[in-house]
């Protein structure tokens, strides 16, 4: 086995489609390399599952947040679940947190209400945040131009901007999280958002169990997987795979602890 050791930035291991076999999901990721796993909450129930996912399995940390397809139930009760759940020992972030323009399952001025809050939320906490953008670039990043300026740090996770926008996202000193479709043939757009990167603001993820990397598209993706992804970032970098797993793992200990 490689020396590479990944940490998979963006994980939903709290969704069903695991519920059968996690220890089996944990133990291959394990087997790849895959030292640490990041499991976003994307709602209360799925933010209280990142929790005792974190709590149940030694390499797996947690993320407490209402994703903008669930903006609507955001409420001050919620609100209060989630910064009581922020508390836990291995909670790393607030997210994941954005906007979502492209299904607007919950009305936009909720989705931006929502995204403010927790915006503010974070700041109070001392957080990093987890940021979904999708359809909504330019909004998500007026919003956070605006509200951003006490939080500890940001991730644009699963990336989906050009290379301009990603400009202004690293202008911004905020982190850049890259998934599965960068091994898919149409993705040249995202290769060269990796190109312009810098090695010192990206991270690889996996947004399990959707968005399967190459070769195994269309089947349920896993931490696993992001090998694949780092492989792939690693070619586009001219660079090895040990050298681009070392410093997006020094990347994720630098926004969310050194802990993790």
């Amino acid at each position: 086995m490689s020396q590479a050791r990944l940490i998979d930035t963006h994980a939903h291991l709290n969704d069903p489609k695991f519920s059968a076999d996690i220890r089996e999901v944990i133990a291959r990721a394990s087997g790849a390399g895959v030292e640490r796993m990041i499991v976003c909450g994307y709602d209360l129930d799925s933010s209280r599952a990142a929790v005792e996912l974190a709590d149940r399995f030694e390499s797996v940390y947690a993320t407490v947040g209402v994703h903008p397809h669930d903006a609507k139930s955001y409420d001050p009760s919620v609100e209060r679940a989630i910064e009581e759940l922020s508390g836990a020992s291995k909670v790393l972030a607030i997210g994941e947190i954005g906007l979502d323009f492209h299904y607007d399952f919950s009305p936009r001025s909720q989705q931006l209400a929502a995204f403010e809050a927790q915006i503010d939320l974070a700041g109070r906490l001392s957080l990093p945040i987890v940021v979904h953008s999708r359809e909504s670039n330019a909004e998500a990043l007026e919003v956070l131009r605006q509200r951003a300026g006490n939080i500890t740090g940001c991730v644009f996770h699963c990336f989906s901007g050009d290379a301009d926008f990603a400009q202004n996202v690293l202008d911004m000193g905020f982190y850049i999280g890259i998934d599965g479709p960068i091994t898919y043939k149409a993705s040249e757009k995202l290769r060269k958002v990796v190109e312009i990167c810098p090695l010192d603001r990206l991270l690889v993820e996996t947004d399990c169990p959707y968005l399967t990397p190459v070769p195994h598209r269309g089947k349920r993706n896993e931490p696993a997987y992001v090998r694949y992804v780092a492989e792939e970032a690693a070619r586009v970098k001219s660079i090895t795979l040990q050298e681009l797993a070392e410093a997006t793992s020094n990347n994720a200990r630098r926004l969310f602890g050194a802990a993790l």
